[in-house]
């Protein structure tokens, strides 16, 4: 009788530590699919940075400044000659 009571306790334990390693294995899975989305999300704002600095080096050249010296204050070249359509 003995036995069967030690069997039975075991048996309880073991089908106890079952069920809490399962909800340990969807917890786990629950982090992995968090760390994913995070790691995606790093990566785009790796690219947005990346994409700043790059237009923060573009308006540091002389390319820029002509253009918006062209674009805002309507400025030209002194050999260039601006033709404007009525409307």
């Amino acid at each position: 009788m003995a036995m069967l009571g030690i069997t039975f306790v075991v048996s309880v334990l073991f089908i106890g530590m079952m069920v809490q390693g399962m909800k340990l294995q969807e917890q786990l899975d629950g982090y992995n699919t968090r760390l994913e989305k995070l790691d995606e999300q790093l990566e785009e704002e790796r690219q947005r940075t990346q994409e700043i600095d790059d237009l923060k080096d573009y308006m540091k050249t002389d390319e820029y400044a002509e253009q918006v010296a062209r674009e805002k204050l309507g400025l030209v070249k002194g050999n260039e000659i601006i033709f404007k359509t009525e409307e």
